[in-house]
Formats: structure tokens, sequence, C-alpha cells
């Protein structure tokens, strides 16, 4: 690390430290939902169910990190591409994924931590959840610290042009014809996710952007040829929001059965899911003579073996070791989601330890997060900090930070919740 950069650093975690300025202007940012949703009072209703979506502070971050985190994902997204990490993602791949017709995953979700010596990718998502919200709350932001640092928000501003470009740009991965005419965001009895206000929000901008779109339960979709309808109109692209990635639980065979038959355009799909988010493919990743004997360049290799934290698959022959180990380890259900069943090395129990060891998980090194010191009223606190880098086909759209306590993120700590980044 540089002088300048060590410089950068030592502002930030001055700034992170003692910066308590409240840059969320929440008059704006409600007159924004509501705009965009189109539904009056969808604000008011958010803040009163969702108290802690939304930090007031921002999160400082380096722009060299920031450009670093970029750099590991377009290694990560190099190394996707060659033959012998497909071979070997797809050898543990379900059945579903199989088949690649093309899109690429919109809506990407790199997650990192924060450390001294730079930033560590901790996983990928294909179904990474906030990007609306993080971009509406980017663009509500007050000038903070004399208004000179420069700022990721920026990225906010043509956000919806972005996304509604990248929506148009899966479905030419994958048809020859004009479209999509009709997009359905589908998950899982969505009006009771934790984040059905976010699907509120996209469906507001697709519309806005000429996209029709409807939100659905998968449940609601039925044959239609060789597609399916909702509520009785067709539908020829899905934005899946599913944790089922592989589409292979009952309820979802009408979807299932309409993305392999090729009757509709899905995305993110178990094919993107396979390759990036499933956590074995973190071993992959952190698998340098590997990635070097499959063709990945030199300055990729460099980069991953700097930034992806090392991954292994938990099987019996290792078994004992990691358990050894466990206090510097962190451990993962292989195809999990949201860090459920996620486990601290140093907080696992015999009990826990026999579920993993007999289960799909994979022990990763533990990077501890970076913190957010914040002040609610007259108490201040610290939080645990996490950067997401929301991409598409290898570039950046925007970079947001979730604010929290405990083990893992939860949207539910007072004061914390999503937040701005701003580059330093």
């Amino acid at each position: 690390m540089g002088r300048a950069a060590r410089g950068a650093a030592g502002v930030a975690e001055q700034l992170n430290r003692g910066c308590f300025c409240v840059t969320l202007d929440r008059t704006m940012l409600s007159e924004a939902l509501d705009q965009e949703t189109g539904v009056p009072g969808f604000a008011a209703q958010l803040s009163a169910s969702h108290p802690t979506l939304f930090s007031n502070v921002p999160v400082f971050v380096p722009s060299e990190t920031l450009a670093e985190m970029v750099r590991f994902m377009t290694a990560v997204e190099a190394a996707a591409q060659l033959p012998g990490y497909r071979e070997a993602a797809m050898a543990y791949a379900p059945p579903a994924a199989s088949r690649d017709f093309g899109p690429v995953g919109a809506l990407m979700g790199y997650d990192f931590h924060v450390t001294p010596e730079g930033p560590r990718l901790i996983e990928v998502n294909t179904n990474a959840g906030g990007a609306f919200l993080n971009a509406a709350l980017a663009r509500a932001q007050r000038a903070c610290c004399g208004d000179t640092l420069g700022t990721e928000t920026e990225a906010a501003d043509g956000f919806a042009a972005k996304v509604a470009a990248m929506f148009r740009e899966e479905w030419r991965r994958q048809r020859t014809t004009p479209g999509p005419t009709r997009i359905a965001i589908v998950d899982d009895a969505p009006e009771q996710q934790h984040l059905y206000p976010e699907f509120q929000l996209a469906k507001g901008l697709l519309e806005e952007h000429g996209l029709e779109t409807v939100i659905a339960d998968p449940e609601e979709l039925e044959p239609d040829g060789s597609g399916v309808s909702v509520r009785g109109r067709p539908v020829d692209m899905v934005y899946n929001r599913l944790v089922d990635f592989a589409l292979d639980e009952p309820r979802h065979a009408v979807l299932l059965a309409a993305y392999l038959g090729g009757g509709v355009v899905v995305t993110p799909n178990p094919h993107v899911h396979a390759l990036f988010a499933d956590k074995r493919n973190m071993a992959l990743l952190s698998d340098i003579a590997a990635l070097k004997a499959w063709g990945l360049s030199p300055g990729d290799s460099e980069a991953l073996e700097r930034g992806v934290l090392k991954t292994v698959q938990v099987t019996a022959a290792n078994a004992e070791e990691l358990w050894r180990r466990r206090r510097s380890l962190f451990f993962k259900p292989a195809r999990g989601h949201g860090s459920k069943a996620a486990y601290r090395g140093d907080k696992l129990t015999h009990r826990v330890w026999a579920e993993i060891s007999t289960g799909d998980y994979v022990a990763q090194a533990y990077a501890a997060p970076s913190t957010r010191d914040i002040a609610v009223g007259a108490e201040r606190s610290e939080l645990k900090v996490d950067i997401r880098l929301y991409t598409y086909a290898g570039s950046p759209l925007l970079a947001a930070a979730r604010l929290y306590q405990g083990q893992t993120t939860n949207m539910r700590t007072p004061g914390g919740g999503f937040a701005p980044v701003l580059g330093v």
C-alpha cells in the first residue's frame, strides 16, 4: 500500500470513527420513493414497517479500495469464463444449471469486508437484494464534512437507465425478437418478504422505462404454450428473486419447465448461480494453482490471490483439522443465502459442528469486518460494515454498505441498515 493509499485509509478510518453528520434527507427520500413507486404514502408505510432499513450516516471508503473491489470482481468474472473452472463448478451443480441460455445474471452482488490489508471478497450473490433501495438512498444525501469528498453516490444518478438497459440486454442474450414485453418479479409470497418494498421500487423503475412489470408468486405462474402467464397475461421474462436457486422445489415446477424449455427468459438463473454463487466456488477462486493451470492470466491470478479469502470444502478427510483451526474460520452452507446457517468458528458448539461436518459446507478464512461509529440519540455505538458492489456483466453499477450488529447482516439494528458509500 503506497503512501497516498495509507493516507486515504487513515482519513476514512478517522471519519468512520468521528463523523456523525446526518447526511440522509429523509424528506427528499420519501418524496422520491412515493414518486418512483407511484404509490402515495409508500414511504410513510415503509418507515413504519422497516424503521432500521436506512442509516442516517454514510460509510467512508478509500477510493483505491473501491477500485480494488472492482478489480477483484473483474478477475472473478474472467475466471468464470475458463473451461476448466466451468467444468469444475458444473461438477457439483444441480441438473437445472447444466444449460447456458445466454443471460449472465441481472444485478450480481459482490460482498466485501474491508480489512487493514485491503478489501477481501467474502461471497458472490446472484439475487443480491437492496440495489433499488440503495439507489434511492444515494440520491437523497446531503453534503457531508464540507462536501470535500468524492462520492460513489454519483453512480446512482444513472442507475435507472442502466438497469433498464440491463434487462433488455439479458433478453437479447437469449432472444432475437424485440422485447421483453412483460416482466414478472418472482418470489415466494412476495408481499411477505422483508424486501417486498424493493420489488415495488423495481416495478416502478422498469415501467418508467417502458417495461411492463408485475410482481408474482411462482404459484401464480401458469403454463402458456411453451411459456408462462400470470393472471391470464403472458410473461416472457422473469426477474428471479427466489432462493431456490435450482428451481427444484415442487411449487416452482411451472417456472422450471418454462425455463428449461426456453419459453421464458430467467435472470438470474440456475446456470449463473452455479457458476458464481455456490459457496464451493470460493474454493475454486482461492485455488490459485488450479486457476493458473486453467489459463487465468497472471494479473487476474494475482488479484484473486490477494482478494479472495482462502476457502475449502468441509470433508470427512479434513474435518478434524478444520475443527482444530475453527477459531480462525467461518463456515457456510454450500448453497446457502442471507447468512442462514452460517457460523463463526469460535462460536461453534459440538452439536452444530456435527451438522457442519456431515453436511455440505465450506470453511473460509475469517476476515473481520470494518466498523462505523454511529449516534442514536445520546447513545453511541460501533456497527460492523459490509460493502456490496452491484454489477452487471463485469461492470459496476453501484456500491453500498450495510451496517449491523451481531454475527451477520440483519437490517434490524437501530442506527444501522443500508448506507451510502463515500469514496475518500
